[in-house]
């Protein structure tokens, strides 16, 4: 499916950019930040214009965000119980849930770019825990134009070595994942010593 997504952006372009945008911010599991390099590289080719797909790719997520709040309002606790059938997304949700009552709107803005697994569950706990909607619509398009402007110009200044930037790229958030796990761990020992 992956693959089939990367191929409509060099097929369809805008709109394929847009859907894929749209559903990664519903939690479908989508490589749109990857779509969002290769975009950025079609771009740098001539073969896509920049800004019609810095313009679909953030209105695509925003309307996912939008929708996702609007899922939380309406039924949080009906979508909760879904997402709990799962060990994982139950951690995710727990992990956003945390997140968003310690830090509200930088939560938001930051689910968007630099911690975007989060992002579907933050839109739905957002809605449900009544965030306040321009609030909320602020750091989300806010934070989705960073995360745009960072994928879109990676792909542009990667032109012709798109794969190699991908590769690098998943290396990096796998880096960044050990990294957070290892010190979540270390942090646990360390209050379970103290605690002891």
């Amino acid at each position: 499916m992956s693959d089939w997504f990367l191929a409509a952006v060099a097929a369809w372009g805008v709109p394929a950019l847009a859907l894929g945008t749209f559903l990664s911010c519903l939690a479908v599991p989508l490589p749109s930040s990857v779509m969002m390099m290769a975009a950025g590289a079609f771009a740098a080719s001539g073969d896509l214009g920049l800004a019609s797909a810095a313009l679909a790719a953030l209105a695509g997520a925003v309307l996912g965000d939008q929708l996702g709040y609007a899922l939380g309002r309406v039924g949080f606790g009906r979508a909760e119980g879904w997402l709990r059938r799962s060990a994982s997304r139950a951690s995710v949700l727990d992990r956003a849930r945390t997140e968003v009552q310690r830090h509200g709107m930088l939560t938001v803005f930051l689910s968007r770019w630099l911690v975007s697994a989060l992002g579907p569950y933050v839109n739905l706990i957002a809605g449900g825990a009544g965030l306040r909607w321009r609030a909320f619509t602020a750091a989300a398009v806010a934070g989705e134009a960073v995360w745009v402007t960072i994928y879109l110009g990676l792909g542009w200044a990667a032109g012709g070595q798109l794969a190699a930037v991908a590769s690098l790229m998943g290396n990096a958030s796998g880096l960044v994942a050990s990294g957070a796990v290892t010190l979540g761990l270390g942090w646990l020992l360390w209050r379970r010593r103290v605690q002891a």
